[in-house]
């Protein structure tokens, strides 16, 4: 799994000219399990998203679709972690907990 922390690189006002396609990108990923959870920082500096996703290259891949990427208003840090543990309301996304 992979925590994708999203950092504004413009001003918010900028950012939010890309926030349609930015939302349209999200509902892409949550909507085909890859993005288990994804919000913005409070304050809003950016954002945070957990990917469930099979490599960190395929993590990348996904990034370049993001019109904050695309338009350079933001940066992304790619996180890397072995999901060991998760609710149990979790399960049908994620398997059974260890």
């Amino acid at each position: 799994m992979f925590i994708i922390d999203i950092h504004y690189t413009a001003p918010l006002e900028e950012v939010e000219k890309h926030a349609e396609g930015h939302v349209a990108y999200l509902k892409k990923y949550i909507d085909n399990n890859t993005f288990i959870v994804t919000g913005r920082k409070v304050p809003p500096t950016g954002g945070i998203l957990i990917a469930n996703a099979a490599s960190r290259e395929e993590v990348e891949k996904i990034i370049t679709e993001d019109t904050f990427y695309q338009h350079k208003v933001a940066e992304m840090t790619i996180t890397e972690f072995r999901h060991a543990r998760h609710n149990a309301a979790l399960d049908g996304l994620l398997g059974e907990s260890v």
